[in-house]
């Protein structure tokens, strides 16, 4: 990491390597929330006329590209993320 002392860099380790494989799953659950979370805000800004179920589309064709998200959704236009 570019942006961390080595000294923080190792107390992120160590708290990681304190943690159980249970919380590590949640720790990752919620990071990818947020991730997605950040997608929807963004993909809001840029095309405010998208009402939520669209700009969930336009997410899942960002994360799954074109063909996957047209095999899953043939009737769902293609909707710019």
């Amino acid at each position: 990491m570019t942006d961390t002392t080595a000294e923080a860099a190792e107390v992120q380790r160590r708290i990681l390597r304190g943690m159980s494989m249970s919380r590590k799953a949640e720790v990752v659950d919620s990071m990818c929330e947020s991730m997605r979370a950040l997608a929807i805000a963004g993909i809001r800004m840029r095309h405010p006329e998208y009402d939520e179920q669209q700009a969930r589309w336009a997410l899942w064709r960002m994360l799954y590209g074109d063909e996957l998200f047209q095999r899953a959704w043939p009737a769902v236009p293609l909707l710019a993320p």
